[in-house]
Parts: structure tokens; C-alpha cells; sequence
């Protein structure tokens, strides 16, 4: 049991705690995930939970994958909904465990719902979204005052595993400076397409970062009309996240990783434009 030198809630019988896990590394965990994990009688988690995490929990506790990856054998999400149902009436105390933040394309949203319709007590223990946290660790900041006043956050793949015909791309590349997209790595020549199409330079900067905050990490620095290629030739493979715009620049001033193995940090990676200097 983790001795918590503050006052926390306790995972109580019959509760489920939606906990985010945060972007992969341990110490991105929130107290109340670490709180959740010492007390949980089952714990129901996600393929993007690393092992690193799951020893945290109790001696004794269950642990229950329920994770979904794209093109492989999966659990349903009715099922898993169902699941915590389940446990919550047996008077198991249940963490349901996801990656990043549990409402970030998460699905979390869709199994509190399930829990309201069916009268289980539950809370929601926001974590850490990679989309933010797993690009800091890259050294790319989501906003910076002399690039964007705006980011917008994009699933890459529908529920039928395509790119989703929901989202207005001519509108996001008119309308967005910075694009960041979750789980696009498959659809990638795709998206970067439709980008161009709409207006997006293709010299524009893009990052694809693998296993965010892990320490496999990997970060490919490349343009919109590279970004398609230079990913097949990298080898590099989901999890990953994608982003589009002008930050992906301060790399070079911000790769704080980078300059712990050595790499040389540059500290004005906007030229000019960082010194609110114009043309």
C-alpha cells in the first residue's frame, strides 16, 4: 500500500475510478492513478498501459486486459462496458485503466455513459494526454506565443478504421496552425493529401513520435510531402503521434532528451520571428 502524504479518496466497493495512465512513463502518473492502483481489487487496462505501471498495482489485484489496436483481434467495446458493470456489482473495486487521458479519444466518454445507465457510482482521474505530454517529451511544444494562438487535436482513423469523413480537412488546414493527430500513422499519405489539397504547404514541418515518454522513444523530423515516405523508410510503427505546424521547429532549441545523450541545443530556432523582428 502506497503511503500518500496527503488526504485522497478511496476506491470504495462498487466503484469504477476512469483513470487516465498518462503517455507511458511511471512518474507521468497523477496521485489519484497511483492512489487507484494501490487500492483496486481488478484492474481492467488498455494495450498502451506499460507493464512498468501495472506492477504498481496491489498485491493480489486482478489484472484484466481489455486493450484495442487496430487490425488485431480486440475486445469489443460493448463487452468491456459490460465487464465493469459486472465487477462493480460484485463489490470489486475497479480501476479501468486507459493511456493518456481517458476522454482524449479514449472512449471514456462512451463507458461513464454505460455506467450511468446502469446506476454504477464512478469517477473520472483525468491523466496526462499524449498529445501534449508525449510531445513535450519530443521538445515540441503545442503552442508557442510566436507560431499559434490555436492547436487542434484529431483522431487519424474513424470506427471503421479509415480516415474519418467527419472532419472538415480543407477547414482544420485553413483554420489550424498546428495539427496534431493521434493514431494517423496507417492513414498518413492520406491525411497529408488532403492537407495539401486544402492548402498546407509541403514543406511545412512535421514530427512523428513513437512510444512518447518511453525509453524507446523515437522522433522523425520530416515535411508534409516527405512525411509519407520517410515513414515506410524509417520502419517506424504505431503507437505514434503526428504533428503539423511551425513548433516542430523549436525541436532544435527544445529537445531537452536529445541534449542528455549530447545533442547540441540551438536557442533561436525561429530566426526573427522569435525576436519579433519582420521582414
Amino acid at each position: 500500500m502506497v503511503d500518500f502524504p496527503l488526504s485522497l479518496p478511496s476506491l470504495d466497493p462498487g466503484w469504477v475510478w476512469l483513470t487516465g495512465a498518462g503517455p507511458g512513463d511511471p512518474g507521468l502518473l497523477t496521485l489519484l492513478a497511483l492512489r487507484g492502483l494501490s487500492q483496486a481489487d481488478v484492474v481492467v487496462y488498455d494495450a498502451l498501459v506499460g507493464s512498468e505501471i501495472l506492477d504498481l498495482a496491489r498485491p493480489g489485484a486482478v489484472l484484466e486486459y481489455a486493450g484495442k489496436r487496430g487490425g488485431k483481434p480486440s475486445a469489443k467495446q460493448p463487452d468491456i462496458s459490460r465487464r465493469l458493470v459486472q465487477l462493480s456489482r460484485e463489490g470489486k473495486r475497479v480501476l479501468r485503466l486507459k493511456g493518456g487521458d481517458p476522454f482524449v479519444f479514449g472512449r471514456g466518454g462512451e463507458e461513464a455513459l454505460s455506467l450511468v445507465e446502469a446506476g454504477v457510482p464512478f469517477r473520472v482521474v483525468p491523466g496526462i494526454s499524449a498529445g501534449i505530454g508525449g510531445l513535450a517529451y519530443a521538445g515540441i511544444p503545442v503552442t508557442h506565443r510566436d507560431v499559434n494562438s490555436a492547436v487542434t487535436f484529431i483522431t487519424g482513423h474513424d470506427t471503421n478504421g479509415t480516415v474519418p469523413d467527419s472532419v472538415d480537412w480543407t477547414a482544420l488546414a485553413r483554420g489550424s496552425p498546428v495539427l496534431v493527430l493521434y493514431m494517423a500513422l496507417k492513414h498518413i499519405e492520406a491525411i497529408a493529401e488532403r492537407l495539401i489539397a486544402a492548402g498546407r504547404r509541403r514543406d511545412e514541418p512535421v514530427a512523428v513520435v513513437c512510444r512518447a515518454t518511453l525509453p524507446e522513444q523515437r522522433v522523425l523530423e520530416t515535411t508534409l510531402g516527405a512525411c509519407a515516405a520517410d515513414v515506410v523508410a524509417s520502419g517506424l510503427e504505431p503507437p505514434a503521434l503526428v504533428v503539423v505546424g511551425e513548433v516542430v521547429r523549436l525541436r532544435t532549441a527544445l529537445d531537452w532528451l536529445g541534449a542528455l545523450d549530447g545533442r547540441v541545443l540551438f536557442p533561436d530556432p525561429l530566426g526573427s520571428r522569435s525576436r519579433g523582428e519582420t521582414g
